[in-house]
This record gives structure tokens, C-alpha cells and sequence, in this order.
């Protein structure tokens, strides 16, 4: 089992930068492929981006692809989402999720996720 706890979230203005962060229990989170995810009111969950065990990364947003980088601390077991540029359409609730395999943007198939964070984009 993974516990998950992210951090990092709050209000920012537009165009400026947040790292998100998320931390596991024990050094499972070291072998599993982390996605993060969010959610914006009234709307579905959508995958951004994965980590896999290796540090490769996956993005599934193409809106993120240009101003988010993901990196992981192995000996924190913690992975950091660091969003830069940041847009009011970012507004959600960020969320990160593990499974014991390779990357994958199907929320269906990450089994552990952790409690969600807020991100607000506003002047």
C-alpha cells in the first residue's frame, strides 16, 4: 500500500509558478509510476503527466507540456510537479496516484491517490 499526501497548492497569479509536491510512505512510492492528475469544477478528471520508477516521464496535456516539469527525490520518496506560467485554466485540484506498473493516463488504473490539492490561478 502507497499513502500519498500532496502539498504545495494555494492562490497565485497568473503567470507565476507553484511546485507541487508528493510524498509517500516507506520507499514504495520509489517503485511505482506516479501520475498527477486534476480536476476543475464541473469537470472530469484529466491526467497532466507520469513519472515512472525510472524518472522517465510521460505528458498526457498538451497545454503542460511547455511550462510543467516532473522530478522525483528517491531519497525523500517524494515526486514534485513544478508548474510554471501558470494560467487561470490551471485552476483544479491537483491530484497524485501510483501503481505498480509503467505510466499510464487512465485514472482507472492508478489504485492509490492521495487526498488532492488546491490550486487557484487568479488575479
Amino acid at each position: 500500500q502507497v499513502h500519498l499526501v500532496e502539498s504545495g497548492g494555494g492562490l497565485v497569479q497568473p503567470g507565476g509558478s507553484l511546485r507541487l509536491s508528493c510524498a509517500g510512505s516507506g520507499n514504495a512510492l520509489n517503485r511505482s509510476a506516479i501520475g498527477w492528475f486534476r480536476q476543475a469544477p464541473g469537470k472530469e478528471r484529466e491526467a497532466i503527466l507520469c513519472i515512472n520508477s525510472l524518472s522517465t516521464s510521460q505528458f498526457y496535456t498538451t497545454s503542460a507540456k511547455d511550462r510543467f516539469t516532473v522530478s522525483r527525490d528517491y531519497r525523500a520518496n517524494t515526486v514534485y510537479l513544478q508548474m510554471n506560467f501558470l494560467k487561470p485554466e490551471d485552476t483544479a485540484i491537483y491530484y497524485c496516484a501510483s501503481r505498480f506498473a509503467y505510466c499510464s493516463d487512465q485514472v482507472s488504473q492508478y489504485i492509490f491517490w492521495g487526498q488532492g490539492t488546491q490550486v487557484t490561478v487568479s488575479s
